[in-house]
């Protein structure tokens, strides 16, 4: 106890420390605890937000924002945005375009974006985790497409001409 008498008080809501003669905040009112000097940026600290934050490689924040994944859901494109946290790779959810499901609902596709100066290391670590989109379909040049359905339709024209030929 004679520990705990040498210890100023402090104000839980203020963090200003008081003599051991006061037992209320004279600034705000409050009750005094034991405790040590607080830190009020403590609290802030230990917040979810500011652990996140402290998560972030600066050299990752830069440019704008590029499109490396999609979620099928919420859910799907929050464990891809982890991912990325846990790399030092700050991310952004956004609901694919098109998709008109009010927000509230956790449904739909969402893309998660990051800063240009992290694409790179994004994708690597999507590709090294497992969550990387698929490659994308090679597009066609459409030219070729018509040709091959010209080509086709042909020969179903001939076909149907020789069988019309040996029935007659």
């Amino acid at each position: 106890m004679a520990e705990r008498l040498r210890e100023p008080l402090v104000c839980p809501s203020c963090a200003r420390a008081w003599p051991n003669s006061e037992r209320f905040c004279p600034d705000c009112g409050m009750p005094l605890t034991y405790g040590g000097v607080l830190d009020a940026r403590q609290d802030e600290a230990t917040s979810p937000v500011r652990e996140r934050a402290r998560k972030i490689k600066p050299q990752y924040t830069e440019g704008a924002l590029v499109r490396v994944a999609t979620g099928r859901h919420q859910a799907e494109a929050e464990l891809i945005q982890g991912v990325l946290l846990e790399e030092g790779v700050p991310s952004v959810l956004k609901r694919t375009r098109g998709f008109d499901v009010p927000d509230m609902l956790a449904a739909g596709p969402r893309d998660v974006l990051v800063p240009a100066s992290g694409v790179d290391v994004a994708r690597e670590v999507l590709l090294e985790s497992d969550l990387a989109p698929a490659e994308r379909v090679a597009v066609t040049n459409p030219a070729r497409v018509l040709a091959w359905l010209l080509v086709s339709v042909a020969l179903v024209a001939v076909i149907a001409w020789i069988g019309t030929e040996l029935v007659s």
